[in-house]
């Protein structure tokens, strides 16, 4: 075993596609997420997920922010008893809503239809099943970034690059540019939970939106085929054992 760095900071992304929630610790199960990670998506216009049979869809089927911009101009807040979501807009508070009773996601698939409604297919709708997760992987995985290959990316770019764009669980200090991309299908320690490496992270055009803007002022996947051959920045990892982590922790490459 060898230590490799320590997190710099923990989030989670309740739903999919609104503002990410920085988290002081987590506690992580095997084969789970970060806590009410994309626990819930907004399918946009096709009612085809069932919650009593779950199962993965490509992100084109949900609001997100490759393709839906404007869903960055919102702030949300997610309370974890009763599973509220909050949605602030310009300073003031737009929505509150309980995800989990029908009232509570019929009140935010109105307020959705109002807001995206030049973006939509169809009517919304907020689509939850328990212990199911709305990632862009088809599995439970916690994604990793490594910042030191943001700031290799900030080089080629010329700018400062934030990085929330990529929408990470866990993002780690004190390692090599691209390091981490030679530990697939190597087991790692972050904190007290073991996880095992399962790939790599490929970057798509949701990554060109400012999370604090929403303009699209980037080219953030042709830059890194430019300047590194590859588009992918980032890990995702499977959970092996049970743990808690926390910003400062340790991360160990076993």
């Amino acid at each position: 075993m060898s230590g490799k760095g320590s997190i710099s900071a923990i989030y989670r992304y309740p739903v999919k596609g609104l503002s990410p929630e920085r988290l002081e610790k987590a506690e992580l199960e095997p084969g789970g997420t970060m806590p009410w990670d994309r626990a819930f998506a907004i399918e946009n216009g096709t009612a085809d997920f069932d919650p009593a049979n779950p199962r993965h869809f490509p992100k084109i089927k949900f609001l997100m922010l490759m393709r839906d911009e404007r869903m960055a101009t919102l702030r949300s807040r997610f309370e974890d008893e009763g599973a509220v979501l909050h949605i602030e807009q310009d300073g003031r508070e737009v929505l509150r809503a309980p995800l989990l009773t029908a009232e509570g996601r019929a009140e935010a698939e109105r307020f959705f239809a109002d807001y995206m409604k030049e973006d939509l297919r169809g009517a919304p709708r907020i689509v939850h099943a328990p212990g199911f997760t709305h990632s862009d992987a088809p599995a439970p995985l916690i994604s990793i970034i490594n910042l030191a290959s943001v700031r290799a990316l900030e080089k080629e770019i010329g700018r400062p690059v934030d990085p929330l764009r990529f929408r990470g669980n866990v993002y780690v200090e004190g390692l090599e540019p691209w390091e981490d991309h030679d530990w697939v299908e190597r087991d790692i320690t972050l904190g007290g939970v073991g996880l095992n490496v399962v790939a790599r992270t490929v970057r798509c055009a949701a990554t060109n939106v400012d999370p604090q803007t929403a303009e699209r002022d980037m080219q953030i996947p042709a830059t890194l085929l430019r300047h590194f051959g590859h588009s992918d920045l980032g890990i995702y990892a499977h959970v092996k054992t049970p743990g808690a982590l926390a910003p400062g922790d340790s991360v160990i490459l076993n």
